[in-house]
């Protein structure tokens, strides 16, 4: 193998393991956030708190949860599986 074979092998490599080691921060820091996030919306999802957003937004407007954007909430939530 000549040096430059090598070189550009040494530097393909040295690429590939810091574009690796950023997605790897990337991916735990989102995690993290992720369960922080999940933490915070379980302690505000109880029944007091959809008894009270149904008395603001119940008939007013389309429930915001549901909007083809949000993503987040394209899971259903855990009361409305009980109504089925």
């Amino acid at each position: 193998m000549s040096t430059t074979a090598a070189s550009r092998a040494f530097g393909s490599v040295v690429s590939l393991g810091c574009a690796s080691a950023v997605a790897a921060y990337v991916y735990s820091q989102l995690h993290t956030e992720s369960n922080t996030m999940d933490r915070y919306f379980r302690a505000y999802h109880t029944a007091e708190s959809e008894a009270s957003r149904r008395r603001v937004f119940d008939g007013a407007i389309d429930d915001p949860r549901k909007n083809l954007l949000n993503i987040l909430s394209w899971k259903s939530f855990p009361h409305e599986e009980e109504k089925k």
